[in-house]
């Protein structure tokens, strides 16, 4: 996404999620999207947990970023629970399906 003076549309870092329209490859897969996916909101979770632990020693760290950091990792989790939940939900219905 991008930004209308100043102010970033896209604030959980989505941005460097994988669009599958613009980087498909013959080898890419859903899968592999996904496990990527996953580690970049890893990423962003020890990302925050480290912003905490050092405002927590007293290092200089500004306090805004460090809360700015918390909520985009908790963010960008609640979302991949989410589309776990989605995808678990069309499992489902796809399993249910009478032949």
């Amino acid at each position: 996404m991008s930004s209308i003076e100043g102010i970033n549309l896209n604030p959980i870092g989505l941005e460097t999620l994988p669009n599958t329209a613009s980087t498909a490859k013959p080898d890419g897969t859903f899968k592999n999207m996904l496990l990527e996916s996953i580690q970049k909101v890893n990423s962003m979770q020890q990302d925050a947990d480290r912003a905490v632990e050092g405002l927590i020693t007293g290092e200089d760290v500004n306090a805004a970023e460090v809360l700015t950091a918390v909520q985009k990792a908790d963010l960008t989790f609640r979302m991949m629970m989410q589309v776990r939940n989605k995808t678990l939900q069309a499992f489902e219905e796809i399993r249910n399906i009478r032949i």
